[in-house]
């Protein structure tokens, strides 16, 4: 089979970026309103899209200068979504820090055969001391316990996805409903969860719903190269991904798991104008900063440099931006410029250029992105992308108008669905029993 380049794109909200809501269209309404993201949907749809995206944090983040960029529980979304629009996958995102694995386990699964095999769970460690605040007094876990815990919890729900498959039914005499022995409980007793089962859901079309991990930490690299199997990260140049996944394949080899069971899906931040001044402007717009200086300002001092002095024609050192490993934020989104700056010599001038929201930005015409987004795809180094429009619809409008068209005219995206179910869409194995 022919590659075909894989496209997720993120409805959260307003877009991606957080001073865009300003230039978008529709009612700040929107954002709590399920029609909306109906709306949203079906416009992914048209474009062909592998999946719509939601991100989540179990907690309101009430910051007056901004909006709320999560409101609705995604998989509650996704489940109402799916019957509603054909076709296309969901990725819903869930904590695995603040879960049982056997609810999750049960409510996922549940979609999944709703949905006829359209569900992607997006499994992250929580880091946010305000979700730990919503679920309970206890403060939260460090990185290292959510990462452990991350990785036996999928275990389990692993062992529960199979616990029940009809399909392992023998004959079942006239006086019996079922056979029994089609399930099977686990018995799982670990570090942090004793889970006896079975699930009482069977086994679903994909086997389990795919799962996605985000994160380049080496916690989050591990649980990546265990467990996952699309990588949602962050990839600024060819270099920083070719690193970034032969160390996810390799770990996973090592582990005794096949690597081609992985797909490498980082975000990008897509800006289109009819010419590269045009979009350069609306980047300066959309990102809040008004110009180049702005964003310049913004690099010096999201990064904590002294700005007396400091030239922004000059090359940046990649030691210079590495995260702290301890840091409370998410320490994989945080590695990408310097992953970057390693592999390329940039100043701040070129590098502001380079990654908006912590992903790749793309700046210019229809066809200098249509020809960005295949040069990665080509030769491997990613398998797709998740496409974070800066604002929601306008720019999920404008790329699927202008963008998508271009790309089914090279033949690397496909213009129909054929495929059942969003694994079969990515060419990932069916779970073994």
């Amino acid at each position: 089979m022919p590659r075909t380049l894989n496209i997720n794109v993120g409805i959260n909200t307003t877009g991606y970026l957080p001073a865009a809501w300003k230039y978008r269209s529709g009612s700040r309404h929107d954002i709590y309103d399920p029609q909306y993201y109906r709306r949203l949907t079906e416009l992914a749809h048209k474009g062909r899209f592998d999946a719509v995206f939601f991100s989540d944090h179990p907690a309101l983040m009430t910051d007056p200068d901004s909006r709320p960029f999560h409101t609705i529980d995604p998989l509650i979304l996704c489940t109402a979504l799916a019957a509603q629009v054909p076709d296309i996958g969901f990725v819903a995102t869930m904590s695995s820090t603040y879960n049982s694995p056997y609810n999750l386990a049960r409510r996922t699964q549940s979609t999944d055969i709703v949905s006829g095999g359209r569900l992607i769970i997006n499994i992250v460690s929580s880091f946010n001391p305000n979700v730990a605040a919503n679920f309970g007094s206890a403060p939260l876990p460090p990185r290292a316990e959510r990462y452990a815990k991350a990785s036996e919890f999928l275990d389990v729900a692993k062992k529960l996805w199979a616990s029940w498959d009809p399909a392992r039914e023998g004959d079942v005499p006239d006086e019996r409903f079922w056979d029994a022995e089609s399930a099977h409980s686990i018995d799982h007793e670990g570090d942090h969860f004793t889970v006896k089962g079975p699930l009482n859901v069977p086994r679903g079309p994909q086997g389990h719903p795919v799962i996605a991990q985000a994160g380049a930490s080496e916690g989050g690299i591990e649980l990546a190269a265990r467990h996952g199997e699309i990588i949602y990260c962050n990839i600024l140049s060819r270099p920083a991904g070719q690193a970034f996944g032969k160390k996810v394949r390799d770990r996973a080899a090592a582990l005794g798991r096949d690597p081609k069971g992985i797909r490498i899906v980082p975000g990008v931040v897509v800006i289109l104008g009819e010419t590269k001044e045009e979009a350069l402007r609306k980047h300066e717009l959309f990102s809040g900063a008004g110009s180049e200086d702005g964003l310049i300002a913004r690099f010096v001092k999201e990064n904590g440099i002294d700005p007396d002095g400091f030239d922004p024609d000059a090359a940046l050192d990649a030691e210079r931006f590495i995260p702290d490993p301890n840091r409370l934020q998410a320490v994989g989104m945080g590695l990408g410029l310097s992953d970057l700056l390693t592999h390329e010599k940039l100043t701040a001038r070129q590098a502001v250029r380079r990654s908006e929201g912590h992903h790749r930005l793309l700046l210019g015409t229809p066809e200098e992105v249509a020809d960005a987004l295949i040069d990665l795809w080509e030769d491997g180094t990613v398998d797709g992308y998740t496409l974070q429009p800066p604002r929601a619809p306008d720019d999920i409008e404008e790329f699927v108008k202008k963008v998508v068209p271009i790309l089914q005219d090279r033949g690397v995206y496909r213009s129909h669905y054929e495929e059942r179910t969003v694994r079969e869409r990515y060419g990932l194995p069916f779970p073994a029993d």
